[in-house]
């Protein structure tokens, strides 16, 4: 039996060494360990010896299991390694890193307004981004042929349907169904006909709600002056512009000071010092009346920004386009 597990040996060690592929280096291994080769019939058949040699064959039969196991496994190791050379791959060289995707400047934006002004106590709602006419334009004061239609730029599905101009709608939407005091942010897509270097078919808004009792004009403005000293820094000025909007009595757009020359004048802010970030205002008691609020209990302000403004303010972007270009040298700095 000893001189049949040598025979084995031998034999199974020209056939390894006289390989050139994986494929026969498979066949080699099956032939001698797998579950019919020759070394597993070998220790099957230890029964058939003597009580007294059975350790020795089997002490035997497993060395010779173990060391063509690892002729085995070098073998394998060099016909890769072979192949490799032939094919120009270096397999000594380390692994190429996997580029990992980044959020979108536009969400990284959007997640941090979300995040100041929920720290101010604010719950983020969303909308839909088919509208009716009724909630895009007649629940915020916007009744059919007003003027104020012809600020929008609409995109119109049918009469009645639109894809949604601002994100206000969430406003009547969210009062319907919830009873005051109650503060909320909806961020979103909006739709215009649109479309140069600071304007695109389609954007980014963030409306802004607050509803209470006693709520005033000097609460906007310390909500927005908070939010501005966060998003941009404590040393950011800002001042409110009488405007018109249908929706909000009194009305006022937002200016900063510009982030880029800090008030002296520049290209970026016209020379004037002061760059427009939003829009905002007490809300108009039509809206409550629509919504079913009593406007002799109750006072509210609205807000809206748009984020690729505030993204090209915080970054330094000159041209709002660059957001959906998708071009990987721009996101990668983000």
């Amino acid at each position: 039996m000893t001189e049949s597990l040598d025979g084995i040996k031998e034999r199974a060690l020209r056939e390894i060494a006289s390989a050139r592929d994986t494929e026969t280096l498979q066949s080699v291994s099956v032939k001698y360990l797998g579950r019919k080769g020759a070394v597993t019939l070998f220790l099957r058949n230890l029964s058939q010896l003597p009580a007294e040699e059975r350790p020795r064959a089997g002490q035997a039969a497993n060395q010779v299991k173990q060391e063509l196991q690892a002729a085995l496994d070098r073998a394998t190791e060099q016909i890769v390694a072979d192949s490799a050379a032939v094919d120009g791959i270096d397999v000594s060289l380390p692994g190429r890193p996997v580029s990992r995707g980044t959020l979108h400047p536009i969400t990284q934006i959007t997640r941090r307004i979300c995040e100041i002004f929920g720290r101010m106590g604010f719950d983020v709602v969303e909308g839909p981004e088919i509208e009716t006419d009724y909630y895009n334009f007649e629940a915020l004061n916007i009744p059919k042929h007003h003027p104020a239609r012809d600020m929008q730029d609409t995109f119109y599905i049918s009469d009645n349907v639109v894809l949604r101009t601002h994100t206000s709608p969430t406003q009547p939407r969210v009062m319907e169904k919830t009873a005051p005091p109650l503060r909320i942010i909806a961020p979103g897509k909006v739709y215009r006909c649109d479309s140069d270097v600071t304007h695109t078919p389609m954007f980014h808004q963030v409306e802004g709600l607050m509803v209470d009792r006693n709520v005033s004009f000097g609460d906007l403005k310390g909500i927005l002056t908070l939010f501005i000293h966060r998003m941009f820094d404590p040393e950011t000025s800002l001042r409110f512009r009488p405007s018109y909007f249908p929706f909000t009595e009194p009305s006022a757009e937002v200016d900063i000071r510009c982030v880029a020359c800090r008030g002296k004048g520049c290209r970026i802010c016209s020379y004037t010092g002061w760059l427009e970030i939003l829009g905002a205002g007490m809300v108009h008691p039509a809206v409550f009346e629509k919504a079913g609020y009593d406007t002799q209990v109750y006072t509210g302000f609205a807000f809206g920004m748009g984020v690729e403004r505030i993204a090209m303010l915080k970054y330094n972007i000159d041209d709002t386009r660059k957001f959906f270009e998708n071009d990987t040298r721009f996101l990668r700095q983000f």
